[in-house]
Order: structure tokens, then C-alpha cells, then sequence
């Protein structure tokens, strides 16, 4: 696990570390259930205090992240929804499905017949993602609109109050945020599970600007803003040198020519002003964003 801890910062080197182990899990480059370092082993590496690691991973286990395993150390916690992804369980549902039929007096040929119906029905229409924070929402759609040009939309956890919404959709949603919805969203649902990007790799290749170069980052998703300060800042760029411009307040995009360059998101990438070199993160990873392609390239 390569970390970015800068230890004269105004971010706490305890918030450095939770946002970035976080990113770690929801990009997929920490594993579900991989044993993370000892408090001693990363205290040691990066030269911190030890109450600080053991302060940060106390708090990713109050956050549902990690696990504390008595007398084996800190795991990445599996979570329900990759529960729901695996092969196993896929088995138990079509088992039961099968025994709840003969039960009620079905034949495996009416069975058989009955399935061979189902699927010649009419495929799904568009993609639905799922996503409490209206704001990411609006991001990952934008997202997979770019990457498939097929008819997306999203949903909060109120949306899906009547089943209506989930009529010939395939829904889409970021690992770990399943959990927002609920009982909304039944297990047999067809899902796929999305993962987000890699700060690890959004890094890669990138050379360290100019201590005098103006950075500005644009977003209306306030977490987007969060975590760019956090890593930056730990990534050693000097704090003054960031420019944050929350989109969702008047006025911001004036003066962003005068910045080195600009990261923003797939949403706020086509509003930034002509003339500005833009860094795009994107929010989904590439490893899905194929996933997902491929799904409507197959059935839509």
C-alpha cells in the first residue's frame, strides 16, 4: 500500500491517511479482506506516530471500511454489496428459485419452458445509477452517458420507493454505496457493481509542477474538492498554491486561464473555459467503465 503523507500540512496526517486507505478500497486496489500493515509497520515506514495510524484505522472500522480481527491484525471489510457479487450466493438464489418452483408443483420442463420465455422478453433500456449524493450522481452519469451514448439516468435511495424506476433498467452502483438503498433493491436484481478510479494510477506518469504554478480544482461535488485538497496537499504541493472552485457558487470559473492547468470531473470538463489545460479524473475506474460498455454493447 504506497501512501502520501506530508507532515507539515494543515490536512492532519490522521485525515490523510483515512481518505486515502478509503480511496484505496473503493478503487479496488485495497482487496476486500486484504490484511492492512500493522500500526507499528506503517508508523515505522512513513516515520509517523503510531497513536496517529492506530487513531485513522479505528476510524475507518467506525466507518464500516476496515475490520479489526482479534490477535490477526486490520482487513479490509467485505461489505454486503460484494457479498452480493459473489459466485456463491448467485448459486443459492437460483437454488432456491428452482425449489420454490417444484414446490409448487412445476416441472423442469415448465420450468425449463418458463425461463426460455423470460429471456425473450424485451431487454433493458437504459442504465440506472444509483447513488445517494445527488452531486456524484450527476458525475457518474455523465460518466457512463460518454462511454456507452446509451439513455442513463439515476436514483436516490427515495426513488426507489416504488419499483416503477427499476422498469428496463440495468442498475449501476459504486462499491460500498449499495448500502444507502436499503431493502429498495432486491438481491435477484441484474447488477453491476462499479469501482472507482485509482488514485494510485491518476498519479502515475504525472511530473511535479512548478512551486509557483496556480493548480485549480473545479467541482460540484463537494467530496471531489475534499479529497483533491488532502491528496495534493500529501502529495507535497504547497496548499496556497490551490485554487478550489465550488461550481455550484457564482462566479467560478473567473480567473481559472491564469492556472497552470485544471483538474476537474467528467461533468464540469466541457463547462471549463476555453484556452485552460484540463486534468480529468475520472470517477469510475477504466476496469469497469469496459464492464459496463460491454453490457450495453451485448444487450441494448
Amino acid at each position: 500500500m504506497r501512501l502520501w503523507l506530508a507532515k507539515n500540512s494543515e490536512v492532519p496526517i490522521r485525515e490523510q491517511l483515512i481518505t486515502q486507505i478509503t480511496l484505496g478500497i473503493v478503487s479496488n486496489d485495497l482487496k476486500p479482506s486484504e490484511r492492512l500493515p500493522s500500526t507499528r509497520d506503517l508508523a515505522r515506514r512513513y516515520s509517523i506516530h503510531a497513536n496517529t495510524v492506530s487513531a485513522a484505522y479505528r476510524e475507518l472500522a467506525r466507518r464500516g471500511w476496515v475490520e479489526f480481527r482479534k490477535g490477526s491484525g486490520v482487513y479490509v471489510r467485505l461489505r454486503a454489496d460484494e457479498k452480493m457479487d459473489d459466485g456463491l450466493a448467485l448459486d443459492q438464489l437460483i437454488s432456491r428459485f428452482f425449489r420454490h418452483l417444484r414446490e409448487d408443483g412445476y416441472s423442469l420442463a415448465d420450468i425449463q419452458a418458463g425461463v426460455s420465455r423470460s429471456f425473450s422478453v424485451q431487454r433493458p433500456d437504459h442504465f440506472l445509477v444509483l447513488e445517494p449524493d445527488p452531486e456524484l450522481r450527476e458525475i457518474l452519469v455523465a460518466e457512463i452517458r460518454a462511454a456507452t451514448k446509451v439513455n442513463v439516468s439515476g436514483a436516490g435511495p427515495t426513488d426507489l420507493d416504488s419499483d416503477m424506476k427499476l422498469i428496463g433498467a440495468v442498475p449501476l452502483v459504486l462499491y460500498g454505496h449499495l448500502e444507502a438503498f436499503g431493502d429498495r433493491v432486491k438481491p435477484e436484481t441484474d447488477m453491476i457493481m462499479l469501482h472507482s478510479g485509482s488514485v494510485v494510477e491518476s498519479f502515475r506518469g504525472e511530473t511535479k509542477p512548478r512551486p509557483d504554478a496556480l493548480i485549480a480544482i473545479v467541482s460540484r461535488w463537494p467530496e471531489f474538492l475534499r479529497w483533491s485538497r488532502t491528496l495534493l496537499v500529501a502529495a507535497g504541493l504547497d496548499a496556497d498554491a490551490l485554487s478550489f472552485r465550488d461550481a455550484r457558487e457564482r462566479g467560478w470559473e473567473k480567473g481559472l486561464r491564469s492556472a497552470a492547468f485544471v483538474i476537474t470531473d467528467s461533468l464540469m470538463s466541457p463547462q471549463i473555459p476555453a484556452g485552460c489545460e484540463i486534468k480529468l479524473f475520472r470517477v469510475i475506474s477504466e476496469r469497469s467503465i469496459k464492464e459496463v460498455r460491454a453490457y450495453a454493447e451485448r444487450f441494448f
